[in-house]
Protein backbone atom coordinates (compact mmCIF):
# COMPACT_ATOMS: atom_id res chain seq x y z
CA UNK A 1 0.00 0.00 0.00
CA UNK A 2 3.00 2.22 0.53
CA UNK A 3 4.34 2.06 -2.85
CA UNK A 4 1.25 2.89 -4.14
CA UNK A 5 0.53 5.69 -2.24
CA UNK A 6 4.29 6.72 -2.95
CA UNK A 7 3.76 6.15 -7.12
CA UNK A 8 0.11 8.38 -6.90
CA UNK A 9 2.26 11.32 -4.91
CA UNK A 10 4.99 11.00 -7.69
CA UNK A 11 2.38 11.48 -10.12
CA UNK A 12 0.29 14.23 -8.54
CA UNK A 13 3.13 16.44 -8.68
CA UNK A 14 3.12 16.27 -12.46
CA UNK A 15 1.95 20.12 -12.68
CA UNK A 16 5.78 21.14 -12.10
CA UNK A 17 7.53 21.94 -15.80
CA UNK A 18 8.88 18.84 -17.04
CA UNK A 19 10.31 18.88 -20.00
CA UNK A 20 10.98 15.49 -21.92
CA UNK A 21 14.09 16.50 -23.86
CA UNK A 22 15.67 20.06 -23.65
CA UNK A 23 18.23 19.47 -26.25
CA UNK A 24 22.09 20.04 -25.45
CA UNK A 25 23.31 19.01 -22.42
CA UNK A 26 19.61 16.95 -21.33
CA UNK A 27 20.63 13.36 -20.17
CA UNK A 28 17.85 10.64 -19.53
CA UNK A 29 18.61 6.94 -17.73
CA UNK A 30 15.92 4.36 -18.53
CA UNK A 31 15.07 1.44 -16.71
CA UNK A 32 13.15 -0.84 -17.72
CA UNK A 33 11.30 -4.59 -18.50
CA UNK A 34 11.96 -6.13 -22.51
CA UNK A 35 9.61 -8.22 -23.85
CA UNK A 36 10.46 -11.12 -26.99
CA UNK A 37 9.09 -14.19 -28.08
CA UNK A 38 11.09 -16.74 -26.31
CA UNK A 39 12.11 -14.36 -23.05
CA UNK A 40 11.92 -11.56 -21.00
CA UNK A 41 14.49 -9.54 -19.58
CA UNK A 42 15.79 -6.66 -17.86
CA UNK A 43 16.94 -3.07 -19.84
CA UNK A 44 18.89 0.24 -18.74
CA UNK A 45 19.31 3.15 -21.38
CA UNK A 46 20.99 6.16 -21.48
CA UNK A 47 20.49 8.73 -23.58
CA UNK A 48 22.71 12.18 -23.67
CA UNK A 49 21.76 15.20 -25.67
CA UNK A 50 24.47 16.75 -27.92
CA UNK A 51 22.23 18.83 -30.28
CA UNK A 52 18.47 20.65 -30.27
CA UNK A 53 16.97 17.41 -31.82
CA UNK A 54 19.38 14.95 -31.40
CA UNK A 55 21.12 12.43 -28.87
CA UNK A 56 23.22 9.45 -28.55
CA UNK A 57 22.96 6.94 -26.10
CA UNK A 58 23.81 3.11 -25.00
CA UNK A 59 21.77 0.23 -24.05
CA UNK A 60 22.45 -2.90 -22.21
CA UNK A 61 19.73 -5.72 -21.95
CA UNK A 62 19.41 -8.99 -19.83
CA UNK A 63 17.06 -12.02 -20.34
CA UNK A 64 15.93 -13.66 -17.09
CA UNK A 65 13.26 -15.62 -18.14
CA UNK A 66 13.78 -17.36 -21.83
CA UNK A 67 12.09 -20.43 -22.97
CA UNK A 68 14.84 -23.72 -23.81
CA UNK A 69 15.51 -23.49 -27.86
CA UNK A 70 16.47 -27.67 -28.92
CA UNK A 71 16.84 -28.62 -25.41
CA UNK A 72 19.20 -26.37 -24.99
CA UNK A 73 19.63 -23.85 -21.84
CA UNK A 74 21.02 -20.51 -22.77
CA UNK A 75 24.69 -19.25 -21.43
CA UNK A 76 25.35 -15.52 -20.33
CA UNK A 77 26.44 -14.36 -23.44
CA UNK A 78 23.08 -15.65 -25.28
CA UNK A 79 21.26 -13.79 -22.68
CA UNK A 80 23.55 -10.15 -23.02
CA UNK A 81 23.12 -7.34 -25.26
CA UNK A 82 24.85 -4.01 -25.55
CA UNK A 83 24.34 -1.04 -28.36
CA UNK A 84 25.37 2.31 -28.73
CA UNK A 85 22.33 4.26 -30.57
CA UNK A 86 21.63 7.45 -31.51
CA UNK A 87 18.05 9.26 -31.90
CA UNK A 88 16.24 12.00 -33.53
CA UNK A 89 14.36 13.28 -30.74
CA UNK A 90 11.28 15.24 -32.12
CA UNK A 91 9.35 16.14 -30.00
CA UNK A 92 9.77 20.08 -30.23
CA UNK A 93 9.39 19.32 -34.39
CA UNK A 94 6.19 17.69 -34.47
CA UNK A 95 5.01 20.36 -31.82
CA UNK A 96 3.54 18.57 -29.57
CA UNK A 97 3.26 18.27 -25.93
CA UNK A 98 7.00 19.58 -24.07
CA UNK A 99 6.34 16.28 -21.27
CA UNK A 100 6.19 14.18 -24.07
CA UNK A 101 8.97 13.18 -26.84
CA UNK A 102 9.12 10.89 -29.82
CA UNK A 103 12.54 9.93 -30.64
CA UNK A 104 13.16 7.25 -33.93
CA UNK A 105 16.80 6.66 -33.81
CA UNK A 106 19.55 3.77 -34.98
CA UNK A 107 21.89 0.98 -32.99
CA UNK A 108 25.13 -0.52 -33.43
CA UNK A 109 25.10 -3.79 -30.97
CA UNK A 110 26.98 -6.49 -30.18
CA UNK A 111 24.98 -8.88 -31.82
CA UNK A 112 23.21 -6.57 -34.79
CA UNK A 113 22.44 -3.16 -36.53
CA UNK A 114 18.79 -1.81 -35.55
CA UNK A 115 16.35 0.64 -35.28
CA UNK A 116 13.79 1.88 -32.41
CA UNK A 117 11.04 3.88 -31.99
CA UNK A 118 10.36 5.51 -28.47
CA UNK A 119 8.26 7.66 -27.06
CA UNK A 120 9.08 8.92 -23.73
CA UNK A 121 6.68 11.35 -21.15
CA UNK A 122 7.88 13.40 -18.11
CA UNK A 123 5.43 13.93 -15.43
CA UNK A 124 7.69 15.75 -13.49
CA UNK A 125 11.38 17.60 -14.19
CA UNK A 126 13.09 13.93 -12.26
CA UNK A 127 10.58 11.29 -13.63
CA UNK A 128 8.71 9.96 -16.47
CA UNK A 129 8.32 6.44 -18.14
CA UNK A 130 9.38 5.28 -21.35
CA UNK A 131 7.92 2.71 -24.56
CA UNK A 132 10.12 1.39 -27.23
CA UNK A 133 9.88 -0.94 -30.42
CA UNK A 134 13.21 -1.87 -31.56
CA UNK A 135 13.79 -3.74 -35.00
CA UNK A 136 17.09 -5.44 -36.42
CA UNK A 137 17.58 -4.46 -39.88
CA UNK A 138 21.02 -6.10 -40.23
CA UNK A 139 22.04 -9.58 -38.70
CA UNK A 140 25.45 -10.89 -37.71
CA UNK A 141 25.45 -14.14 -38.86
CA UNK A 142 25.83 -16.79 -36.52
CA UNK A 143 24.26 -20.27 -37.45
CA UNK A 144 25.75 -22.35 -35.24
CA UNK A 145 23.99 -21.22 -32.24
CA UNK A 146 20.61 -21.84 -31.40
CA UNK A 147 19.58 -18.54 -29.07
CA UNK A 148 20.93 -16.62 -32.02
CA UNK A 149 17.36 -15.42 -32.87
CA UNK A 150 16.76 -14.05 -28.74
CA UNK A 151 18.69 -10.72 -29.81
CA UNK A 152 17.74 -11.09 -33.40
CA UNK A 153 13.83 -10.01 -33.41
CA UNK A 154 11.24 -7.28 -32.69
CA UNK A 155 11.75 -6.47 -28.75
CA UNK A 156 8.66 -4.11 -26.88
CA UNK A 157 10.59 -2.36 -24.08
CA UNK A 158 8.80 0.01 -21.21
CA UNK A 159 9.72 1.24 -17.55
CA UNK A 160 10.64 4.74 -16.23
CA UNK A 161 12.77 7.61 -17.14
CA UNK A 162 14.76 10.00 -14.83
CA UNK A 163 16.98 13.23 -15.57
CA UNK A 164 20.14 12.78 -15.02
Amino acid sequence: MRKIITFVLLLSVSLLNAQAFSGKGDGKLNLGATFQDGGTGVQISTDFGIGENLSYGFVASYLLGVNEVLGQTPEFHDRFDAKFRINANLGSVINVDEKLDVYPGLSLGLKNFGGHLGVRYMFTEGFGLFTEGAFPIAKYENNDNAFYHLNNQFTFNIGASFNM
